[in-house]
């Protein structure tokens, strides 16, 4: 258990380095989901992040209304024109302790408390993360219209163009629903090495990762540049459903 004062104040050097976080974190978000250029490890920018949110949990004077910690990263280009989620979307978080994930589960129980649940109800599902570019397709009557990507949660990026050179995205279901699902693109090691290996050979610059290489390869004007990087996608959620006029999510 960890008391925080909430009338304690920040000490300046705790103030000093909550602005070059924010400044670093800012800074390292842009190259890593606009740029797809990323200049340190998954594994450095979780740590920036993680301090961040420890100094806004202990001093919360430190927390901006513009804090990293509290947004849904994905910058929109301008090289694209922006869509409007129909369903608001988000990121994934992450804990680095045992005691954190302890927290996130008291969270939880307090919110399906709330519902008329009991811890009895709930039960859990892990699995691996598949690191690639999060999409949000919309199906209408069984026909994929528009793919876009997550953006800042509100905003995405029209990227229907590239979705449709993806194999594993359907052009058209197999029963006629209106739905919303989202999933992810992800490029294999295979293909990823494929790739780096063409680059290499033609004096372009390598992708860091297979996760910005899938994130480069659908954020495409050309749509024949994607279909030759070999995507997958993989979907695991359904925002909204509709069938048969009826709304069944």
């Amino acid at each position: 258990f960890c008391y925080t004062d909430p009338m304690a104040k920040a000490p300046k050097a705790d103030e000093k380095r909550a602005v070059e976080l924010r400044k670093l974190i800012q800074h390292h978000s842009a190259k890593y989901y606009a740029d797809d250029a990323p200049e340190i490890s998954d594994e450095a920018y979780d740590s920036l992040l993680h301090e961040l949110k420890r100094l806004e949990s202990e001093y919360p004077e430190l927390k901006t209304a513009d804090s990293p910690t509290s947004r849904v990263w994905d910058a929109v280009s301008d090289a694209f024109k922006k869509i409007k989620h129909r369903v608001r979307q988000w990121s994934f978080d992450n804990v680095f302790t045992d005691e954190e994930l302890g927290a996130w589960e008291e969270r939880l129980l307090r919110v399906i408390t709330k519902e008329g649940y009991t811890k009895k109800d709930v039960s859990y599902v892990a699995e691996q993360k598949i690191d690639g570019l999060k999409v949000v397709l919309e199906y209408d009557s069984g026909v994929l219209v528009r793919a876009a990507t997550r953006g800042d949660g509100d905003v995405g990026e029209d990227i229907t163009h590239t979705a449709r050179m993806v194999g594993d995205i359907p052009h058209t279901l197999r029963e006629p629903y209106t739905l919303i699902v989202v999933g992810e693109a992800w490029l294999s090691l295979s293909s990823f090495d494929a790739l780096n290996t063409e680059r290499e050979r033609e004096g372009e610059a390598l992708f860091a990762n297979p996760r910005n290489a899938a994130a480069g390869s659908l954020r495409q004007l050309d749509p024949h540049i994607t279909k030759k990087r070999n995507l997958s996608f993989f979907c695991y959620d359904i925002d909204a459903l509709t069938e048969a006029g009826t709304q069944v999510r």
